[in-house]
């Protein structure tokens, strides 16, 4: 049996030595290649985390000790190593592990987490609730891959150091090289800062200068020793000046130091932070040489020296990016502002073609939000690229930076609806439902990749700002070409895509499908069957009432149908227009149920909430009298 098979908890991994625990990381490393070769999934950064996983459940007394991972894509060693080695290979599948930490899936998972810079406010809440529960439990986050440049990672860190929380920080710098202060000599310094002997003469001393009233003296004359001996001056000034005991840097793949250094820091109180240098990737030379490329994968085949390319699809995503280079070129006020997603939303060729005109802010959906307001009251187009899940984040500067100054920002707003593998942190579920509410904001739902084109054409015309919500993937139509970009595109007005028995004999008969976004095209295939009228309605704001009040009026019930959340969703739209129009008519509303939804492919789950032909087709087939 390999150490891994008998390695099932963090508590198995106490006994072994360390030649063992190396043999133990090597394991691991080809069992998270092999296994995410299979379902697919985040690959270069677990890779990189797999000694400081190995450490942390070596040193940690877990599941009583907190450890909380920032984002999740981390944490697949973390998975493999509190018992769900066997699931792995349903990860992000239909009924699978999920591909982020999660508190229903394992008392290993003590805060769940999909988006970034979470993890230092939820383990400070552990820190807290341990103290005032007087345990003496270790509460530990874990926070790299670009998560340190959101705000609220910064201001849990400014809260912790001021409150002296017993809180311990690691840093998981994986950048793509190694800082030149990793060796034997920063090895030695890290376990002498951290070890008992270096902390009791510390303590001790200030002690002495305090009562000599040395005190300002003695600090100035250790920080120049210091940084003589640890040059990363700016590193070490931050995080101290936010009240944190600074160690590190570490090199993330030695497992003994980082072993010895945990354990230093583990046996101390107050708030500190470990500086810990890791490689994307490690391990597995592909995604070593092109982190970006291998951070989320698709299933692949290890063996070979990178992954099968499959010919590039048309998608909404690469769509929206040959737009925004087309209206870039002939607006030169057109800039595009994107939170840290510069592939996952297609801009990678603006940003070559544009550099000057591109803005990536990092993880900082608020600053995002504003800063294109900024541009766009300096007269400036700023298209707004930006998931579906993370405006959540961005969404009071969206009321009172950008509608309430009615400004001219387009929303480009990706990944609306089911997203499938990533499931519920990263549904797009909502965005109609909190944005259809604030004032001046306008909210378009294209059905195709050319419908796309025309609405963010018309949308850069408008002199407020303007939401198109497009999903994940493409929505197989073949006519998706630039060339449309020219057509106009009235707002708010809904377009008839097949009709069927209306009125007869001055009665009104059928059903009519109101359809928002993609799934207009499952619409299209349950109409075939059931011969139904389906309207694209296009626009959720402004609806398109003088459409809804003729299809009302010649139809016995309409079904709207949209991939988003029920409540407060184009349905409740629809609803809230008739009854304001004072027209009464049976109305079955689909799309989203109010719960979690689940994770799969999106087939599997249009499937599941009967939001496919067939789910529409049932519906439809109950409601008729």
């Amino acid at each position: 049996m390999s150490l891994l098979e008998s390695s099932n908890t963090p508590h198995d991994l106490k006994a072994l030595s360390a030649v063992q625990l190396n043999q133990l990381s090597g394991e691991l490393r080809r069992f998270i290649i092999d296994s995410v070769s299979n379902t697919g999934g985040h690959l270069a950064a677990n890779l990189g985390t797999v000694e400081l996983t190995v450490a942390l459940h070596r040193v940690l007394d877990l599941p009583d000790d907190a450890l909380i991972w920032d984002v999740g894509h981390q944490a697949y060693a973390h998975k493999i190593l509190t018992g769900r080695r066997e699931a792995m290979r349903g990860l992000r599948k239909f009924g699978g592990l999920s591909g982020f930490t999660k508190r229903e899936e394992s008392e290993y998972d003590p805060f769940g987490a999909g988006h970034s810079s979470t993890s230092i406010s939820a383990a400070l809440g552990f820190a807290k609730a341990f103290k005032i529960r007087g345990e003496t439990h270790q509460a530990v986050a874990v926070i790299g891959d670009g998560a340190l440049t959101a705000g609220q990672a910064f201001e849990a860190l400014n809260h912790a150091g001021a409150g002296k929380a017993n809180l311990l920080v690691v840093l998981n710098d994986n950048a793509m090289s190694i800082s030149p202060n990793v060796g034997a000599l920063n090895k030695h310094l890290a376990r002498l800062i951290t070890g008992r002997t270096y902390q009791r003469v510390r303590e001790d001393g200030k002690h002495v200068f305090d009562l000599l009233g040395m005190a300002q003296l003695a600090r100035r004359a250790k920080e120049q020793v210091k940084d003589m001996l640890t040059p990363i001056e700016t590193q070490r000034t931050l995080f101290e000046e936010l009240g944190f005991r600074y160690v590190g840097p570490v090199d993330g793949h030695d497992l003994e130091t980082l072993t010895d250094v945990l354990a230093n820091l583990s046996s101390q109180t107050g708030p500190r932070l470990l500086h810990v240098l890791t490689q994307k990737g490690r391990g597995y030379a592909p995604a070593e040489e092109d982190p970006v490329r291998y951070h989320g994968v698709s299933t692949f085949n290890p063996y070979k020296l990178e992954p099968t390319l499959a010919k590039p699809k048309i998608t909404f995503t690469s769509t929206f990016g040959d737009w925004l280079c087309h209206a870039a070129a002939r607006d030169e006020r057109v800039v595009g502002v994107t939170p840290a997603m510069c592939e996952g939303s297609g801009m990678v060729d603006f940003s070559m073609r544009f550099p000057e005109r591109y803005f990536d802010v990092g993880i900082a959906e608020q600053h995002a939000v504003t800063f294109a307001g900024g541009l766009a009251a300096a007269g400036m187009k700023p298209v707004m690229a930006i998931y579906s899940t993370f405006l959540q984040r961005g969404y009071d500067q969206a009321v009172h930076d950008i509608a309430l100054q009615n400004l001219p920002v387009l929303f480009a707003i990706d990944r609306a609806g089911l997203v499938g593998a990533d499931g519920a942190t990263h549904a797009g579920l909502y965005d109609i439902a909190f944005l259809r509410c604030i004032p001046n904001m306008q909210i378009f739902t294209p059905s195709d990749e050319s419908e796309l084109v025309r609405m963010l054409d018309a949308g850069l015309t408008q002199p407020g700002p303007v939401a198109v919500r497009y999903p994940r993937g493409g929505s197989g139509v073949t006519d998706t070409t630039c060339a449309t970009a020219y057509e106009t595109c009235p707002f708010g007005q809904a377009i008839w895509r097949r009709r069927g028995p209306e009125k007869s004999e001055g009665k009104s008969k059928g059903t009519a499908i109101l359809a928002f976004g993609p799934l207009l095209h499952e619409a299209l295939k349950a109409a075939g069957s059931l011969d139904c009228s389906v309207i694209d309605m296009r626009s959720v704001k402004p609806l398109d009432r003088d459409t809804l009040a003729d299809v009302a009026s010649t139809h016995a019930q309409l079904i709207t149908l949209e991939d988003h959340a029920l409540m407060g969703g184009a349905g409740s739209a629809v609803l809230e227009a008739l009854s304001e129009m004072g027209i009464h008519i049976p109305v079955q509303r689909l799309g989203l149920p109010d719960v979690l939804t689940l994770q799969g492919t999106q087939a599997e789950l249009y499937r599941h909430y009967e939001l496919d032909a067939a789910g529409i087709i049932n519906t439809i087939q109950q409601s008729m009298p």
